[in-house]
Parts: structure tokens; C-alpha cells; sequence
């Protein structure tokens, strides 16, 4: 595929011969950018909605650099910003750099590219609920993540079944949401207690926080697994990214 493939697409649409939205089929599977180290997906943002997201950890600085500027070279117009997950501020200095437009969420550890569009308004509501501190770092990575690609996200912390006084006097701001997101550690028990009070898809999220007996978030992920909450499905173990990720899934599909 390459740009006489393209050009006679567009040709034909233009004489009629194929119509737009087959031609957008056929045109849905390209291009992609060969960086030697890494192909770069341009044309993942039609096929699932949102752009090609950058997992930080394990790349050099400098590659992750690379993906970022041919990345921004193609970023549309749209609602959703492009970003890099579990980056180092060491990572965020050298794309900034490059990108002076760049900007680091520390807590969750996100390099944003933010949305070029000038009326961006977020679509859907996802509350991120965490059952303790410890779990904010995971709790952030599912925020900031809903926020860059379009939510609108509302965060509430330090709720778990220790003190389950604390989620009651949230749970009216709760039950607004479209989407919940329940992060939790230890036992994981809150995902299960959020999935039994509110109508809304709840995602939870296991973290590594606990003691020797948590696995690093094995039981935690077990317990969630096994919950008894209908409306709970489960993402892997500190995987805040992708619970934010099907939860903006989920809004789109409601509100376009």
C-alpha cells in the first residue's frame, strides 16, 4: 500500500465508482511509520477511536522521544490528546525537549501531547474510586488517562471497606457516573461492595499493594475475579491504563 494505491482510491470515490465509506475500508489498515526501532501506527485512531499510546517503560529515552514527534507530526484535530504510559520525569525532559507543548503527570506517570482542538468538551463520566492511598498512583494512571482521551472524571480516594462509612457519603456522587472505576489492593473487596450499590459497568482494578499474603496483587485480582457483584469485570494487576482506556470505550459508544 502506498500513495498511487491511496490516489486511485480517491480517484474512484471521486468518479463514483466506490463509495466514501468503502473506500474507508480499505484505507482502514494503513499507514504505519517504520522507525527502525518501532512502527508507528498512524491510522489506529480510525480503526479503534483513539491514537497509538506509547508504553514507556523499557524504551529508551530518546525512542520514546522519536514515537512521540512522529506521532505529534500526524495528530489531528480531535478530542483526544496522545500520551505515553508509565514514563520517568527523566523520560518527560527529553520528549519536552523536542515538545516544549508536552506536559508530565507525575503522580501517574503520563507524558501528555495535549488535544489540538480548541472546544474540546469531555464526554461521559468516569468516577475513579480507590479504596486507599497507596492505591492513588494506579487510581491516577485510570484519571489521567480518562481525561486525555475525552472524559470528563471525577476522583474520589481513601474509601475502602476498613472504613466503609467513607464510600457511603460518596456514594451519591457515585451513582452519577456512566463508568466506575474501582482500584484496590490488599483484598480487593471494594470493587465487589461498589458493584453491588450502583447501575453503572464497574471495572476494577488490582493493585500490588499489601502484605507477603497479596501476591503483589494476586489475591487482590483473584477476589475481584470471583466477586459475587454482578456488573464487574477485571482488568490485570496496576493495569489503571486500561480500565480508563475500556471505560472510554463504553462512553463513546453512549455518547458518540
Amino acid at each position: 500500500m502506498n500513495e498511487l494505491y491511496i490516489k486511485d482510491i480517491l480517484e474512484q470515490v471521486e468518479q463514483g465508482k466506490i463509495k466514501p465509506e468503502e473506500a474507508m475500508e480499505l484505507l482502514r489498515e494503513l499507514p504505519y511509520k517504520e522507525l527502525g526501532f518501532a512502527n508507528v501506527d498512524h491510522h489506529r485512531a480510525i480503526r479503534t477511536g483513539f491514537p497509538e499510546v506509547i508504553y514507556c517503560e523499557g524504551k529508551t529515552k530518546e525512542q520514546i522521544r522519536d514515537i512521540f514527534l512522529e506521532l505529534a507530526a500526524c495528530q489531528q484535530e480531535t478530542d483526544c490528546g496522545l500520551m505515553g504510559t508509565r514514563a520517568t520525569e527523566d523520560d518527560y525532559a527529553c520528549v519536552a525537549e523536542a515538545l516544549p507543548q508536552a506536559v508530565y503527570h507525575k503522580a501517574a506517570r503520563i507524558i501528555e501531547i495535549p488535544a489540538l482542538a480548541s472546544d474540546k468538551s469531555a464526554k461521559g463520566c468516569v468516577t475513579v474510586v480507590s479504596a486507599g492511598t497507596a492505591d492513588i498512583p494506579v487510581a491516577e494512571e485510570a484519571a489521567v488517562t480518562a481525561e486525555i482521551l475525552g472524559n470528563d472524571v471525577r476522583r474520589i480516594f481513601d474509601v475502602g471497606v476498613a472504613g466503609i462509612h467513607r464510600l457511603f457519603d460518596k456514594l451519591e456522587i457515585i451513582r452519577q457516573a456512566d463508568v466506575v472505576i474501582v482500584v484496590a489492593g490488599m483484598e480487593g473487596a471494594l470493587a465487589s461492595v461498589v458493584g453491588g450499590l450502583v447501575d453503572a459497568p464497574v471495572i476494577a482494578v488490582p493493585t500490588s499493594v499489601g502484605y507477603g499474603a497479596n501476591f503483589s496483587g494476586l489475591s487482590a485480582l483473584l477476589s475481584m475475579l470471583n466477586s459475587c457483584a454482578n456488573g464487574v469485570s477485571v482488568v490485570n494487576i496496576d493495569n489503571g491504563f486500561g480500565a480508563a482506556y475500556i471505560a472510554s470505550v463504553i462512553n463513546r459508544k453512549i455518547y458518540g
